[in-house]
């Protein structure tokens, strides 16, 4: 088994339960699973690289959107094994959930990645289709554009969110526009930036909103598993 630190909170996730004791340390927005006791690094986005490399771990796990590629690279000239990850949709992340898994020396593989697999597998054909935007930010408002996980997450769940095909992944988007482009619904996720029922949903007044979980929309990991199920009933009931 390797001595692995994780940059990203869902591979932490994914190592922490497959792998228990492999992780020698994570960043500090790594708060699953619950408890998890190891050494923390910073953040994702400004790792304490000195210190990680004095943990002498034999990999450090990160990935192409969650981190900077200057921080990945002083690891690298430290001497320290780097495996970026790239997620982009459900299937490609199933794949890059096995590769850091093998990496950090699991034996075949876990029997949530199997569980989740199914899941989305088994996911019916959606009886109707509904638009949305998605936004991940405020001040200044940013939605999800496109090729990301998340947008796939929900096309697979039957909705089709506005800005898939625009020219950047994370667009900025004055609220006005988002408002004037009436989707179906608002989905309003809890991460990176915290939508709450106080914070977001007033900006979308007359719009249904749905508020989600963002280890759901946007983490691969064990979570992958029930994602389905718990958003699927969250958009539900912002139609009722």
């Amino acid at each position: 088994m390797a001595r692995v630190v994780s940059l990203v909170p869902s591979l932490t996730e994914a190592v922490a339960v497959t792998l228990p004791g492999a992780l020698a340390g994570a960043t500090d927005w790594c708060a699953r699973p619950v408890g998890l006791d190891v050494v923390r690094v910073g953040g994702t986005k400004n790792p304490r690289t000195g210190e990680i490399a004095a943990l002498a771990p034999d990999l450090v796990i990160a990935n192409e959107e969650e981190n900077r590629a200057a921080d990945l690279d002083a690891l690298r000239a430290a001497g320290v094994e780097v495996l970026v990850t790239e997620v982009r949709d459900v299937p490609q992340a199933f794949r890059e959930l096995a590769r850091v898994l093998a990496a950090c020396g699991a034996v075949g593989r876990p029997r949530w990645l199997d569980e989740a697999e199914a899941a989305w597998s088994a996911l019916p054909v959606p009886e109707r289709r509904t638009t949305a935007v998605v936004p991940v930010w405020r001040r200044p408002w940013m939605v999800l554009g496109r090729d990301t996980f998340a947008g796939d997450v929900l096309a697979r769940l039957g909705v089709d969110h506005l800005y898939a095909r625009h020219a950047e992944r994370y667009p900025r988007v004055p609220v006005e526009e988002l408002r004037a482009a009436a989707p179906d619904v608002v989905v309003l996720p809890d991460e990176p930036y915290r939508f709450t029922a106080a914070d977001g949903p007033k900006a979308f007044a007359g719009l249904p909103c749905a508020l989600v979980s963002g280890r759901h929309l946007t983490w691969y990991g064990p979570s992958l598993a029930e994602a389905p199920r718990v958003l699927g009933e969250a958009l539900r009931a912002a139609h009722r």
